[in-house]
């Protein structure tokens, strides 16, 4: 018996050793090698790639063909999965890896078109952006070539258990350029607001719903003066009830489309309720007389994260080799997307401009009404190749106004085979207009950045930067600091953009764009000092229409607040404004709540507020409190009014429209129309939401109020956008990590978002941060949210992580000194022959 056992023992044993090996290869196969040479073809001389302590690489080459190669090298060394499977989604070709699942997606993209829109911007390019497109290209493939799946990410090993192992097609500049669409989408326009608010009228007057989009705060700055510009464009009209009354009669139309939009950010790593932060000051108000930028966009929170960040640096910059840049890419674009070069650095912000509208169609079999007469549909056929799954062919049909979404909510195959939809209100459908969807060729912008060495040459790639429009700050190593809108805004004949419109009359036509001098755009304003939040970009002495629907200020207040007489500012005080997490809505609130009374049970919550700071750090009682009750102050205010699709996500939106009561006690909000018989007022709401706060946070918490803490409900979780959502919670630990108890919060600095008609859970985040010194370039910082590889497991999967969730940032070396003092690991790429 003790022989067999040991044998039993002895063979556990070698099968557990055996697993673990198995494992152990199967995890780290796909690793990248970083030190050493190899011998490539397709490049011209050596490239150079040498890695930091957190494997942040940068390149360098002699010429701009190679030093693309070397990119595209490094980005499918670290990012391969996340580049393909972008590929997939914004191709809508998602099913063919994740199966049935993703259909729907699909469909959405594929109704949209965003790779036929990618590939015929590939055709304006000029012969040089091809070239380099090509040359990253090369790069990426130099690396896939000889790799099946299982050597090139974990994912693919565990995708392809059931069947063949994945062979990934070869790049190609139009996966690039698609990726561009990807990003235009999340921020593209008000096109969330502009159904919400058709959502509401179901329960709510056209003036009610009015009330809760509010006009943005007369309180709160703009980003520039209409004083400054010399716009001399006229203002259009407005938009009104007639639009909402007819977009009231198709709305149900969009709900399939909806759900697919709402999927999209997720799968991406974008985001809705995303903004950024941005701002710049100039040498007045620093303490080495140069300026210094900041900059922290706003976005879902992902795994990896969505930014890759890399240096490019030409051994002799030259007109041949113009680049010496260091920044945040996206893996699978070539370029720096965000950062500086030896002598401008720039920041983005979402601008908010409105560039895309819902049209309402008269449809009648393939026709469509326009000015009287019947206008052919344009009609083309999708087929979706499914894993597991029989192929399905869908017919997108679109008018001149753009791609019906409503067809989304059809028997897709009926439509296909010509039979009339059946689940149309009338005989309307919804079209989609979007800027984004005309050709154009945004990547010259991302290289022209990269290239500009002052203001005027900064503008002109601003010029090329079409979509998406973005708010862009600027700093130069001259002193100078900047802003400037970009983007294709279009010039509407009638109606402001705010309600879907019909699209029969020819009345609500685009009759142009707004002539890029004529956009926004300041120099070395008095003051010295440029702030972007997502705020309204100009006052109403603007006679252009940019968009109605921005945040509402709340933390573009904050940071002027911040800034307001300092001249000591360095990149130590700049970043820790990043951080800031002071809660300006807290700030309107807290004396009425203290103003209520409440029983002794609610009371001892209450007392948390009184000397509470108004400040959300994780450990924070009173912010804990705070939240919860502001939460239930908003379910039970409007709650009765709104349907679930439409009711409040506690942002910035939201902090305007409660101010906009709070004074009034017994506004018609606060009543609850589901009580008979009861008029509530503000102490009534106020009162229940404090009990309701205080109920919740005993129960998840603590009876102790001392014992309670923002960051143990505000908590997050860097989800895998595919396998970490299988469902199996062995695969999903492999690659999902968390979570982190988060300070911040919505409509605050420090922008770790939350759903309030979810829970407190992060939804948004400051996706990297960046401080930009333009006296020493080297003493900048940086920092993204997880890490530069995305090889689940890797030392570098998740190590900047918890640094972030700190507020601490890295080193940034940029000068060829600073580069090779830093340099851990170095690869060199050799020209074959």
């Amino acid at each position: 018996m003790r022989r067999l056992l040991t044998v039993v023992v002895a063979l556990i044993v070698a099968l557990a050793l055996g697993a673990g090996v198995f494992v152990f290869i199967t995890v780290r196969a796909p690793f990248p090698d970083v030190t050493g040479e190899r011998t490539l073809s397709g490049l011209t001389d050596d490239v150079t790639i040498s890695r930091d302590g957190h494997g942040i690489a940068r390149v360098e080459a002699s010429h701009e063909n190679d030093l693309f190669f070397g990119q595209g090298y490094v980005h499918a060394q670290d990012r391969f999965f996340e580049m393909d499977f972008r590929r997939h989604v914004t191709s809508g070709r998602l099913s063919e890896l994740v199966g049935e699942g993703a259909l729907e997606t699909d469909q959405f993209v594929r109704t949209l078109g965003w790779r036929r829109v990618a590939e015929q911007e590939l055709d304006l390019l000029d012969g040089r952006t091809q070239r380099l497109l090509r040359a990253y290209a090369r790069g990426v493939n130099a690396y896939i070539e000889d790799r099946g799946g299982s050597r090139l990410s974990l994912e693919y090993s565990l995708l392809t258990l059931t069947g063949p192992e994945y062979r990934p097609e070869p790049w190609t500049p139009a996966d690039s350029l698609a990726w561009i669409k990807a990003m235009s989408w999340d921020l593209r326009s008000n096109m969330s607001d502009e159904i919400g608010r058709v959502l509401a009228t179901e329960k709510l007057t056209i003036e009610q719903v009015e009330q809760l989009w509010p006009g943005y705060p007369d309180e709160h700055a703009t980003i520039v003066d209409s004083a400054d510009l010399t716009a001399t464009g006229e203002r259009t009209g407005s938009g009104g009830p007639v639009e909402a009354q007819t977009a009231t009669a198709a709305v149900q139309q969009l709900g399939r489309a909806q759900r697919a939009a709402e999927t999209l950010p997720a799968l991406l790593g974008t985001g809705d309720g995303i903004g950024s932060n941005s701002w710049v000051v100039d040498g007045s108000r620093t303490t080495t007389g140069k300026p210094i930028l900041a900059n922290d966009p706003h976005l879902a929170p992902s795994m990896p994260g969505i930014w890759h960040q890399v240096g490019l640096r030409c051994r002799t910059v030259s007109d041949e080799c113009p680049y010496d840049v260091a920044g945040f890419s996206f893996s699978g674009l070539p370029g720096v997307v965000v950062g500086h070069n030896r002598r401008v650095a720039w920041g983005v912000t979402t601008m908010y401009a409105d560039v895309a509208d819902l049209y309402l169609e008269r449809v009648t079999g393939d026709t469509y009404e326009f000015e009287g007469e019947q206008l052919p549909l344009e009609t083309r056929e999708e087929t979706f190749e499914i894993a597991g799954a029989d192929p399905v062919t869908i017919t997108v049909r679109e008018t001149r106004h753009g791609p019906l979404l409503s067809d989304l909510d059809e028997n897709i195959a009926a439509v296909g085979q010509g039979e009339t939809p059946t689940t149309q209100t009338g005989d309307h459908a919804v079209a989609l207009r979007w800027t984004a969807l005309t050709p154009r060729p945004t990547i010259k912008a991302v290289f022209a950045l990269g290239e500009a060495q002052d203001w005027q040459e900064f503008r002109a790639a601003a010029e090329l930067f079409t979509v998406p429009s973005q708010n862009l700050v600027y700093a130069d190593v001259d002193g100078n600091i900047g802003y400037q809108s970009p983007g294709a805004i279009p010039i509407r004949s009638r109606g402001d953009g705010r309600w879907p419109v019909p699209g029969w009359t020819g009345e609500y036509e685009w009759t142009g764009e707004i002539p890029f001098d004529e956009l926004p755009s300041v120099l070395n304003p008095k003051g010295g000092v440029i702030v972007t939040a997502n705020n309204r970009v100009v006052d109403d002495g603007y006679p252009y229409l940019l968009g109605a629907d921005t945040a509402a200020g709340y933390r573009s207040e904050r940071i002027l607040q911040l800034l307001d007489g300092r001249d000591d500012l360095d990149v130590e005080a700049m970043t820790a404004m990043q951080t800031d997490t002071y809660n300006g809505n807290a700030e309107r609130l807290v004396p009425y709540l203290l103003d209520v009374p409440l029983d002794a049970f609610a009371t001892r919550g209450q007392d948390t507020l009184r000397d509470w700071d108004l400040t959300q750090p994780p450990d924070s009682a009173g912010a804990a409190f705070f939240n919860a009750t502001w939460r239930h102050l908003l379910e039970i205010t409007f709650a009765d009014d709104l349907p679930p699709a439409a009711r409040p996500d506690g942002g910035e939106r939201w902090f305007n429209v409660v101010d906009r009561i709070i004074d009034d006690p017994d506004s018609p909000w606060w009543d609850d129309r589901r009580t008979v018989g009861v008029v509530e007022n503000r102490e009534t709401v106020l009162r229940e939401a404090m009990r309701r706060a205080r109920d919740e946070l005993t129960s998840r918490q603590s009876l102790d109020p001392d014992q309670w803490s923002w960051g143990r409900l505000h908590r997050l979780e860097l989800v895998n956008q595919t396998l970490g959502t299988s469902g199996i919670g062995l695969v999903e630990a492999l690659f999902n990590r968390g979570p982190y108890e988060m300070g911040g919060g919505s409509g605050i600095v420090d922008a770790t978002g939350w759903d309030a008609r979810e829970g407190y859970e992060v939804t948004a985040v400051p996706s990297m941060r960046m401080v930009v010194d333009m006296d020493n370039l080297d003493r900048s910082r940086w920092i993204q949210l997880t890490g530069a590889s995305g090889h689940a497991f890797h030392e570098h999967y998740t190590d900047q992580t918890e640094l972030w969730a700190r507020g601490e940032t890295l080193e940034w070396p940029f000068t060829s000194a600073a580069v090779a003092a830093a340099a851990d690991r170095v690869l060199v790429l050799r020209a074959a022959g």
